[in-house]
C-alpha cells in the first residue's frame, strides 16, 4: 500500500508541468504501468470493458422503425479526463479493494496524459505550409487510453483554390500493425526495382528513414517510423512532383516530435 501512494505521489506532480516534457512523460507512463500490470492486473478477476473514443456501432448508432430524427442536442463532451482527479479516485478505490474501479481510473489518467500528448503535438505543428494553411475544423485526437497504445492524431492542410486544391495531411500513430507493416518494407521484405511500374521507394526525411508511395488517384504518402512504437503518414494531393511534396514535408520537425512523445 505505501509503495503504491508512494509511485502516486510521483505521477501527480509530474503532470502540473507544462509544456509536457519528455522526462515528465515517460515518468507517467512506468508508473501507471506499473499500476495496471504489476499490481491491479494481478488482483482482479472480472474483465472490464474499454472506454472512451467513438463507437459508431454502438448504442444508439441507428434510429428505431418509424421514430422521429434527432434536431437539437450539442453532442457529447470531448475534453480530456482530469489526470490529476482520476489518479486520486484510483488510489481511494484501491484502497477499497475496489481493483476494478481503481484500474478504470488509472485507465482514465492515462487516456488524459494521452490526450494531452496531442494537443501539444498538435500545437507544435506549422500553421501554414505554403502555399496551404492549416484547417483546424480538422485537428483531431484519439487514443484508446490503453498502455499507450492507440494514440493517433490527425491534421490537414489546403489550399483554397477551385481548380485542383493542394493538400497535405498529418497523421501520427501508435499502430504496430502500420509499423510492422513499414519495417517489413524497409528491412527487404518486399523488393525494390527500378521498372515503370513501381511506386513505392526507401527515403529519407530529415535524416529519418522512410517509405514513399505514389498512387494516381490518391497522390503522394511518406510513411515514417519515430521510435520504437510511433508511425508518421504524410499524404500529399495535386503535388507536381516529387521534390515539391518533399519540400512541403520538411516543414516537419521530426525530432521535436519524437522529443514531445518520449521515443527513443
Amino acid at each position: 500500500m505505501k509503495k503504491k501512494k508512494w509511485l502516486l505521489c510521483l505521477i501527480i506532480p509530474a503532470l502540473a508541468f507544462q509544456p509536457l516534457q519528455a522526462q515528465i512523460l515517460r515518468r507517467i507512463k512506468e508508473k501507471a504501468d506499473q499500476i495496471t500490470n504489476k499490481v491491479i492486473d494481478k488482483k482482479i478477476d472480472e474483465k472490464i470493458g474499454t472506454t472512451g473514443g467513438n463507437n459508431p456501432g454502438g448504442p444508439g448508432s441507428t434510429g428505431g422503425k418509424g421514430k422521429s430524427g434527432n434536431n437539437s442536442g450539442e453532442g457529447l463532451v470531448t475534453s480530456p479526463p482530469d489526470v490529476n482527479a482520476a489518479l486520486i479516485e484510483a488510489e481511494a478505490a484501491y484502497k477499497k479493494n475496489q481493483y476494478g474501479e481503481s484500474r478504470y481510473s488509472v485507465q482514465q489518467a492515462m487516456l488524459g496524459v494521452e490526450m494531452m500528448i496531442g494537443k501539444e503535438i498538435l500545437k507544435g505543428l506549422p500553421d501554414s505550409i505554403a502555399p496551404m494553411k492549416k484547417d483546424t475544423t480538422s485537428d483531431k485526437v484519439t487514443s484508446s487510453g490503453w498502455g499507450w497504445v492507440g494514440l493517433t492524431m490527425e491534421r490537414d492542410y489546403r489550399q483554397n483554390i477551385d481548380k485542383d486544391p493542394k493538400e497535405l495531411s498529418f497523421m501520427l500513430a501508435n499502430n504496430a500493425a502500420w509499423m510492422q507493416a513499414i519495417n517489413l518494407y524497409m528491412s527487404g521484405g518486399y523488393a525494390q526495382s527500378s521498372g515503370e511500374t513501381q511506386n513505392w521507394k526507401q527515403t529519407r526525411l530529415k535524416g529519418h528513414k522512410g517509405v514513399i508511395e505514389y498512387d494516381k488517384s490518391s497522390g503522394y504518402k511518406i510513411s515514417i517510423p519515430i521510435g520504437q512504437t510511433s508511425l508518421l503518414i504524410l499524404e500529399g494531393v495535386n503535388f507536381a512532383t516529387e521534390q515539391d511534396f518533399m519540400t512541403a514535408c520538411g516543414a516537419f520537425d521530426i525530432d521535436q516530435i519524437k522529443t514531445q512523445l518520449g521515443e527513443k
